[in-house]
């Protein structure tokens, strides 16, 4: 199967971890607040999002290793070699980051989230609601 695929980043993480030894394994470990801004192009899709809001941030792990296939999990070596695909390590052929956030604050096409473990720079690929049991429109 031969797909010529075309991804192109909506914005970007602003944030205060500059490098991949100092971010959390994930978002809720101590990840501190971080900016997500949209490209001048795709503001406009992020006009509704309010202070509360749940999101599914979806990113490009920019410094990741795409020729892992195993990796020992959380980089403890005292875990069994196990494939990436088992895992949320951001090193995978696809380095494609997967991020529960809450939105605290807008300022216009910038909106400050909490629980995103991206470092400073980390493409963003799009962000999805977080849909509820009842609300899946």
């Amino acid at each position: 199967m031969d797909l010529d695929l075309e991804l192109r980043p909506i914005g970007y993480v602003e944030s205060a971890l500059l490098d991949r030894d100092q971010a959390p394994k994930q978002g809720d470990e101590g990840a501190p607040p971080a900016w997500i801004v949209l490209s001048p192009e795709t503001a406009d899709g992020g006009s509704d999002l309010k202070p509360g809001d749940d999101l599914l941030v979806l990113t490009w792990l920019h410094q990741a290793r795409r020729d892992e296939l195993q990796v020992h999990p959380r980089g403890d070596l005292a875990n069994p070699l196990t494939g990436v695909f088992s895992t949320r390590s951001p090193d995978r052929p696809n380095p494609i980051g997967l991020h529960r956030v809450r939105v605290q604050a807008v300022d216009r096409f910038r909106f400050e989230v909490t629980g995103l473990e991206a470092i400073d720079g980390t493409p963003v690929l799009d962000l999805k609601p977080v849909l509820g049991a009842v609300d899946e429109r």
